[in-house]
């Protein structure tokens, strides 16, 4: 699984980061974490408005910080 933070490394994509990492621990997921900072690449994903969750190549979550349970469910359902 690969777990991507879209963002400029705002509070905001790092409070996201934080919980996608803490939802991928309470799951016992291995998966790979990586940061896109590049506008150019967000925008390829068509996130308009960071921070971003992206997994496997779908977009999950824009424009918002979910809890770290909510990312969890949306993890359980792509597992």
């Amino acid at each position: 699984m690969i777990v991507k933070i879209l963002g400029p490394g705002c509070r905001n994509c790092q409070n996201l980061e934080k919980a996608a990492r803490q939802a991928l621990a309470d799951l016992d997921l291995d998966a790979t974490v990586e940061k896109v900072t590049d506008y150019a690449a967000i925008a390829g994903y068509g996130v308009m408005s960071t921070p971003g969750l992206v997994v496997d190549d779908a977009v999950l979550v824009a424009g918002r910080v979910p809890s770290a349970a909510e990312i969890r469910q949306l993890l359980e359902a792509r597992a």
